[in-house]
């Protein structure tokens, strides 16, 4: 059995009830125990050998209950902070508040917390995305971190098809208009679909539109807007300092992210490599929720069947694209 003492006891709950079941007097006991004789009339006028709880009965508070629970509903009602509620409190109720002392007041009742008793709003659900045919492609670009053997930082072109979510992606040393120019011809020369629309920021690799005003209008002079004419694509600017107009890309950056998180490189090649080896994955091998559980080539596929004069050639699984050899991606350490 566990008998809780306090620290500095000197006798135990068995002596207590030998102390007050004694007939003897108070100065024989105290010596014969080695304690005051205070302490001996205290045990005999308890009626526990237990020691009593040291909690004060009486909080040290200046606040009368009225007047904390008049403080209470000022919190509750008005939702002031707690330096704004002790203005209020020494102003209209007492003098002599505490800041200390209102805290302690407002965290035995309850309010202690001032968002707890906020009103919950709602967070607003995130829009879907306006179903688009095959052929309307978000385009971005994402810095890598700088590799040891690299002297400076490369940059992640990225490129994913509305409806399909299919993704291409290249390293580039720079991000100017010659590299986002090759990067379309790549990407053109790769895709499957024929793009109809292309949606970027307003970087100046994309645009010469004058610190993204609304103002002013790209010209179409642009190197990047040249390409697209003969490509025969409509080239679209988000807005300023929206980046939620390109969600779908920044979206596909996030997992980038991660995987950048989750793996130690060991040169630029290994990054490369890797990336690489991801986009594969996710293009063929991992099924996407917003596809209804289908992985991008399947979904390009069933697209290719009821709309082939979307393509301009059919889509086809990589050699070598197969689980064993993808899931390495996730496995290697």
């Amino acid at each position: 059995m566990m008998i809780a003492l306090h620290k500095n006891a000197r006798t135990t709950p068995a002596i207590r009830a030998e102390i007050a079941a004694s007939p003897l007097g108070a100065a024989a006991l105290a010596s014969h125990y080695g304690i005051t004789e205070a302490t001996v009339y205290k045990w005999k006028k308890r009626s526990s050998v237990h020691d009593a709880s040291h909690t004060p009965h009486r909080l040290q508070t200046t606040l009368t209950p009225e007047q904390e629970s008049l403080v209470v509903e000022l919190r509750r009602t008005l939702l002031l902070p707690l330096d704004d509620l002790l203005a209020v409190a020494r102003e209209f109720i007492c003098t002599q508040a505490t800041r200390s002392g209102l805290d302690r007041c407002l965290r035995r009742h309850g309010v202690g917390n001032l968002k707890a008793l906020l009103p919950s709003t709602p967070q607003a659900l995130a829009k879907a995305f306006k179903a688009y045919e095959p052929g309307y492609v978000h385009m971005d670009v994402k810095y890598l971190p700088q590799m040891a053997d690299e002297s400076q930082r490369r940059y992640l072109f990225v490129a994913i098809d509305r409806a399909t979510r299919w993704v291409f992606v290249a390293v580039k040393n720079h991000k100017t208009a010659a590299t986002a120019r090759s990067f379309l011809k790549a990407l053109h020369k790769a895709c499957p679909i024929k793009i109809q629309k292309l949606l970027t920021d307003n970087g100046k690799e994309f645009t010469d539109q004058l610190f993204a005003s609304p103002e002013r209008q790209p010209t179409g002079q642009h190197e990047f807007d040249q390409l697209c004419r003969e490509l025969g694509i409509e080239h679209r600017l988000t807005k300023p300092r929206t980046p939620r107009t390109n969600g779908m890309v920044e979206r596909f950056n996030g997992r980038i992210a991660d995987v950048l998180k989750t793996r130690r490189f060991h040169s630029g090649q290994d990054l490369e490599q890797t990336l690489m080896r991801y986009v594969a994955l996710y293009n063929h091998q991992l099924p996407q929720s917003a596809l209804k559980s289908k992985t991008p080539l399947q979904t390009m596929k069933d697209w290719y069947a009821s709309h082939p004069h979307l393509f301009h050639k059919q889509p086809y699984d990589h050699p070598g694209c197969d689980s064993y050899r993808l899931a390495a991606v996730v496995q290697q350490p």
